[in-house]
């Protein structure tokens, strides 16, 4: 308790494998819903002024922007997890 209340120990890393997790979720959902929105909002306008092959590369760049972003999420979050690692390891050679 009392390495707690003084920071020698964090919380932070179970809380940020929580967040993440969150996050990971909430991602695609967030996604689906994004282009839900574009398909209502601009449906006549996306029939009527492309064809199918300019349809394709949009749907390819948005699916490989959401991989990207996935990725980059995990990435942060490895890199959080890390830091705090760095630092009790720090702490147990003092």
């Amino acid at each position: 308790m009392k390495d707690f209340l003084t920071f020698q120990t964090f919380i932070t890393p179970t809380i940020l494998i929580l967040i993440y997790y969150v996050g990971a979720l909430l991602i695609p959902i967030f996604s689906w819903y994004l282009i839900r929105w574009i398909k209502t909002v601009y449906k006549a306008e996306i029939e009527t002024y492309t064809i199918f092959k300019q349809r394709l590369i949009v749907y390819s760049a948005f699916f490989i922007t959401f991989f990207c972003i996935e990725i980059l999420w995990r990435v942060m979050f490895e890199f959080f997890i890390a830091y705090f690692d760095m630092h009790d390891a720090l702490m147990k050679l003092s």
